[in-house]
This record gives C-alpha cells, structure tokens and sequence, in this order.
C-alpha cells in the first residue's frame, strides 16, 4: 500500500508521543486541547493553504481567499464544539502580491472575523519565491464537558451531517471551467464554517463524536471510527446531495465543511426536532455506527436492495 498524508501524521503522532503533553491532548483530533480551568479549556488548530492547491490566484479574488482562510481554520474549532475566539495568520507573499492584493486579501479575511468576532491577535510575513502560502493558528474555547472528539463514538449512534454535500467538489468543476457564478461555485470560493451549529451540538449531551467534512464524508467518517475503534454503515438513498452535485462528490469531494457527527440513537429524534428549531435546517441521518469485525474498522455502504458494499478508502489527498 502506498505510504500517504496520513500514515506520515501517524508516524509523526508516535515519534512524539515520547515527549510530555505538558497538559495538551495531543494529535487526533480537528484541534488540539489545552484545560485551563476547572471546566474550561482552549483548543488550537493550524492550517496552511497553499496557491496551486487550495485556491487559484487567476480564478479566485484576493478578498474569497482572505474569507476562505480563515473560514476553513474555525471550522475545526466549530467541530469539537468550540466557539473561535482568536487567529493567528502567517502570510508567504510574492513580491507582485505584496501592497494592493494583500490588502483586499486582508478585507476577506476581516469580514469572516467579524461574522464570528474572531479576533486577530498575531502572525507573520514573509517573501515567497513561489506563489501565496497561507497559515492560520485558530483559537477556541469551550466547556471540558462539552467537547467533541472523534473517539468518542458508540455502537448504535445513528450518523449525521447538518448539510447538503458535494457542492464544493461541484463548484471547483464550474471554477476550473471559468464559471465563476454558479451558486457551487461560490460555495467553493466562499465557504461557511458551521460555528453556531458547533457550539450548539457542543451543548447537546447525546451528541458523542464529531468533526468537519474537508476531505469528504467517507475518508472523514473514516477517522471518526478508527479513533473510535468502531464501524459504521451509511445508506446511499439518505446521503443529501447539493444540487447540481453527484454522489460521488458527496462521498469525495471534501471541502464542504459541514459538521459530521455521532448521536446517541434513543435521543436522536429530539436533537434534530431541536436542531431544526434553533436553525429551520435539518439534520441528515445517513447512517448508523456497527461493531467492528476483526478488529478492522471500516465504512459501508447499503444500496437501495440492501446490499452492502466497503466504501472506497479515498477522499482528497495531498500526497
């Protein structure tokens, strides 16, 4: 099998599991935990976005990747049911973008701050010799009790995401064809965190596991049950596609940040009555968590004849 992102992430989690967590819960999850007080705590996530592989300068304004920027970051926050309080932004610059693009870079980024109140306390600047890099460190804080970690789904949750999926995989196809206008495509440029719908899963004590959706629901519901040493079984009919999506870009597009989560099953019907309350979205069941068999954990699909089939371990990839 051919070594990729994710077994170097799991090589580097061993090398340094050696060191003290100086109070850190370390690599596993959307954010990295830091308790502050008797039921509160920070967590950190980082990101870095790169020109020629998440976003295109001659196919997106400087003020979408701005916006986009820092909506990706507190999406990881959302998803262990943090609220974004802070930023941390590192810009690599060449020297062409440098002045006029970097200051409408720098407004995107501001409007997404102030729809959250996320506030930008410090960061970086440098030259770049090769295309715009981008690097965010975002900040949250919540309650210990209310935190979301991707080990901590059950057999018998039921499975759900608070949104439609593949219009982001569906817009980067109208992008790369010059179609910049479609609704797809503004969702692939402009990106919403789900923050409010994160903290108020956060709240919700028969909501176990959970995380956002950035490299598709099938490789991201994968790291949900191999932390949860667990299963799980979705259903092809209940999986919402976006308009103008397919399935496939449902299961492997990525980059549509919903929230992906595990509810415990005998209170799943209230959750979403309320969550359909608090937001007049619903919630979308589209599965279920099973035991695993032979220690091998593993998403399914069933067709609409029953059947079941392993679902393909794919999903984006940068390597």
């Amino acid at each position: 099998m051919k070594y990729g992102e994710f077994d170097f992430i799991g090589d580097i989690r061993q090398m340094f599991a050696q060191l003290p967590n100086n109070g850190f819960e370390g690599i596993g999850d959307d954010c990295s935990v830091l308790p502050i007080g008797s039921d509160e705590a920070l967590v950190f996530t980082a990101d870095m976005l790169n020109e020629g592989v998440h976003f295109l300068t001659d196919k997106s304004s400087a003020y979408q990747i701005g916006y986009k920027s820092l909506m990706v970051n507190i999406s990881d926050v959302a998803a262990m049911g943090a609220v974004p309080v802070a930023t941390l932004l590192s810009l690599a610059l060449p020297e062409e973008r440098f002045g006029a693009w970097a200051e409408v870079f720098m407004q995107g980024y501001l409007a997404a701050s102030k729809k959250y109140n996320v506030t930008l306390v410090g960061g970086d600047t440098t030259k770049s010799l090769s295309g715009v890099c981008v690097n965010v460190t975002a900040i949250g804080r919540v309650s210990q009790s209310n935190i979301k970690r991707r080990s901590a789904a059950k057999v018998g949750d039921v499975v759900a995401v608070t949104g439609a999926l593949g219009a982001s995989a569906a817009g980067l196809r109208d992008v790369l064809n010059g179609v910049l206008n479609t609704e797809n495509a503004m969702f692939h440029l402009m990106p919403e965190a789900r923050v409010r719908e994160g903290e108020w899963l956060g709240l919700q004590g028969a909501v176990n596991a959970m995380m956002d959706i950035s490299d598709g629901v099938a490789s991201d519901l994968q790291h949900i049950l191999d932390e949860s040493r667990i299963s799980a079984i979705i259903s092809e009919n209940k999986i919402p596609v976006a308009k103008g999506a397919t399935l496939d870009d449902a299961l492997y597009g990525g980059e549509d940040y919903q929230l992906l989560l595990t509810i415990d099953k005998a209170s799943s019907e209230m959750v979403l009555k309320n969550f359909h309350m608090a937001f007049g979205e619903p919630l979308y069941i589209i599965g279920r968590v099973v035991a695993s068999e032979n220690d091998e954990c593993k998403v399914m699909i069933e067709g609409d004849d029953g059947r079941l089939f392993d679902l393909e371990k794919r999903g984006y990839r940068h390597f």
